[in-house]
């Protein structure tokens, strides 16, 4: 039953992205949760936007797309082994993530966000961290001024830009991809939190 809400999670025809198809192989062999595929399939949608911007209105930004589309998809998998952190808080999931998809043979280059993606102040955060974090909170509508004010220092150092102009752009996206949050949390909600 949980294997076939999951596939239906990957499929449903909504206006969602796909996951990346190793991603979905992944999530199936790991059985994961429904509500942990459709919360992934959401934030991977939303980094997909917010790539598409970036690469848009700062192409001078250096950035792996698809480490970060990858990283979206699979930022929240070590959830799997810590179910609880589904529904109530916790990030014991982020070390289990790391480890669980190294385990299985995924490069450190997309590995990293399952760890990182908490934590954009450590001092080796990269764009492609700050982006994937990024994601995982707008996809809901959260704001979190220092995690946007981080993506617009980068962004502004890259193109040469004043910050508050970079801002300015940056805010006027994310708000417009916060108008769609309701449909993506009413998308997670449509699923089951276990079997």
């Amino acid at each position: 039953m949980s294997s076939e809400l999951a596939r239906r999670a990957m499929t449903e025809h909504v206006p969602l992205h796909p996951l990346p198809a190793a991603v979905e192989t992944l999530l199936s062999d790991l059985q994961a949760p429904p509500r942990l595929v459709a919360h992934l399939r959401a934030v991977h949608d939303v980094a997909r936007q917010l790539t598409d911007w970036v690469a848009r209105h700062h192409p001078a930004a250096t950035f792996d797309r698809e480490a970060v589309l990858y990283g979206a998809a699979t930022h929240d998998v070590g959830k799997v082994l810590h179910p609880n952190e589904l529904s109530g808080p916790g990030s014991a999931h982020e070390p289990a993530g790391h480890e669980l998809l190294r385990a299985r043979g995924v490069d450190e280059r997309l590995a990293r966000f399952a760890r990182t993606h908490a934590s954009w102040t450590a001092p080796d955060i990269t764009l492609d961290d700050l982006l994937v974090s990024l994601a995982d909170k707008v996809w809901k509508a959260k704001r979190v001024p220092e995690l946007e004010q981080l993506v617009t220092a980068r962004l502004a150092a890259a193109a040469g830009q004043e910050a508050w102009e970079v801002f300015m752009a940056l805010d006027d996206e994310l708000d417009r991809i916060a108008e769609g949050a309701d449909r993506r949390l009413a998308f997670q909600a449509s699923y089951p939190v276990g079997s």
